[in-house]
């Protein structure tokens, strides 16, 4: 058996894994979805829960098979999110589910997707150390999305989603931290 090969982090890598840890924790996001052009309006509140995962994991040991990735290989840190969603508008539960991310360089690997279930890419960078930026695109459709945190209490996020060079919608995100950090 080979030993995963530790790979030397970069500056964004080491970001990547102190967002993941500052993110850590149980969160209520309060979010508004615009449909472009017809500007038609979805309004949601979900409850978020986020856990940081270390380098060698199981989960994050999974994420990488999922990826294709050589077993030498091994990503650097990662987040298991569980969420809760409720449309507000219509008082009915939307969806829950989970996700994994994992990071690779400057590369997020997903088990899943926006709009698909099936394991995606994003590139991501910092425009500064609390500010991260994702760049996602599959079936022809880009998701850029940004998170930002503000104080160890509140994220903001932005999504737009474009197909072939038109904007079709933009989610906008207030998330407050309702319980405490997951220690690590």
């Amino acid at each position: 058996m080979t030993s995963p090969l530790k790979i030397v982090q970069t500056a964004d890598q080491r970001q990547i894994a102190e967002f993941f840890r500052e993110s850590a924790g149980q969160w209520r996001s309060e979010r508004r979805y615009y449909t472009l052009p017809t500007g038609e309006t979805k309004e949601m509140v979900s409850n978020i829960t986020i856990e940081f995962l270390e380098q060698g994991c199981d989960q994050l040991q999974k994420l990488a098979q999922l990826h294709d990735l050589p077993d030498s290989i091994s990503l650097i840190c990662g987040a298991a999110v569980t969420w809760v969603s409720i449309n507000t508008l219509k008082d009915s539960q939307e969806s829950q589910g989970s996700t994994l991310f994992g990071a690779l360089g400057n590369t997020l690997y997903r088990d899943r997707g926006f709009a698909t279930s099936k394991p995606v890419t994003a590139k991501y960078d910092f425009p500064n150390p609390k500010t991260l930026y994702l760049r996602t695109e599959y079936n022809n459709s880009v998701f850029e999305e940004e998170l930002k945190l503000i104080g160890n209490k509140y994220r903001t996020r932005q999504t737009i989603i474009s197909r072939a060079g038109e904007q079709l919608m933009i989610g906008q995100y207030l998330e407050k931290r309702i319980e405490s950090k997951i220690r690590v």
